[in-house]
This record gives C-alpha cells, structure tokens and sequence, in this order.
C-alpha cells in the first residue's frame, strides 16, 4: 500500500512537467522558423530599408497553427532572441534592429500573430466545402493579421524614426503586398491542408 501512495505524487510530479513540454515546443518550434526564414537571405527593395523575407509567411503560418498564447509566445521568443544580440533578424542583425527602420514590422509580429490566431476559428474539415470555407477564413486571417496590423506597426514606427511622411513609407510599402498577399494564400492552403491530415 505505501508503494501505491508513493507512486501516485511522482506521477502526478511529473505530468506537469510533460504539459509544460508539450506546450513549450511548438512555440520555440515557430521562433526557429522565423530565424531560419531570415537567415535563408533577403531581397531588398528600393526605396524602403525593409527587406523582403520569408518571416510573414512563417508568422502566417504559426497564427494559423497554433493558440494565439503559443502563436505570441514563439514570436516574442524570436524578438527577445534578438534582443539579447543573437543575429536572428534579417542579415544577420540582432538589437540594434529592435531600433532602427525595421524596428515596427518585428514588433508588429506579436500582435499580428495574435490578431491571425484569434481570427482563424476552428477548423472544419468535414466536407470539402467546410474546407474550402476554413481556408478562405485562414485566408483573411492571415491578410488582416499578418499583413494590415503587422504593416500598421512598420509603417507608423519607420516614418517616426526616419521622420519621413506617413504617407511616403505607406508607398514605399506597397512593394511588399503582392508577395505578402501570396504568402497568405499559401500559409491558408497550407494550414488547412495540415490541419485535415493531423485530425
């Protein structure tokens, strides 16, 4: 009777554990996509100091695939990662990126995330109608998320650092959206995709 009692709080000793685990490994999961999206390489466009990379699509991605607490989690990961000068950030930056013109659109990937996450619903996978209609949700989701709020923050905060008009950087942006626009399409495909295999 002892060995019984005794083995009842080790058991119970470890699961938290285990459900910490599982919950922390998708999160640190989406924060190592994120660097490898930004070390894979950038390409510049004139007439914005922003890069091109894959980081929305991954933002996208984990928005659609995860709890919003997990999604924010792995993007704040990735932002404190880089703040404590680990060169995570396109190029090969670290902290000094957390200040410069670039500086909105990474912190503009937690909220973002968070907006995408909330917004996806619950998958329906049912029928190929109920999945069609999952997927255009994840679709808009990941444009209202991953592309408005996260460009609001870029936008706003690279022309109060640069002190160029609003209206100019919100211009110079618009060389990002169609590519944005794709990713989008292709994180929603992808997520409602995974989501029917792993149900």
């Amino acid at each position: 009777m002892q060995t019984s009692h005794t083995a009842a709080p080790a058991a119970s000793a470890i699961s938290p554990v285990r459900r910490i685990a599982a919950a922390s490994w998708k999160p640190v999961l989406f924060a190592a996509l994120l660097w490898l999206a930004a070390a894979a390489g950038e390409i510049p466009v004139p007439g914005t100091p922003v890069p091109i990379t894959l980081q929305t699509f991954v933002v996208m991605l984990a928005g659609l695939m995860l709890p919003w607490r997990q999604a924010a989690s792995a993007a704040a990961l990735y932002l404190a990662a880089g703040a404590l000068g680990l060169p995570v950030f396109a190029g090969g930056a670290s902290t000094m990126a957390l200040a410069g013109p670039s500086a909105g659109f990474l912190f503009g990937l937690v909220p973002g995330i968070i907006v995408i996450a909330l917004l996806r619903g619950k998958a329906g996978l049912s029928s190929a109608a109920r999945t069609a209609l999952t997927a255009g949700r994840y679709l808009l989701a990941a444009l209202v998320g991953g592309v408005a709020v996260v460009y609001f923050f870029g936008i706003t905060v690279q022309s109060a650092l640069t002190g160029v008009p609003l209206a100019t950087v919100a211009l110079a942006s618009m060389a990002f959206v169609a590519g944005d626009i794709v990713k989008a399409v292709v994180a929603a495909l992808a997520a409602s995709g995974l989501s029917r295999l792993v149900r």
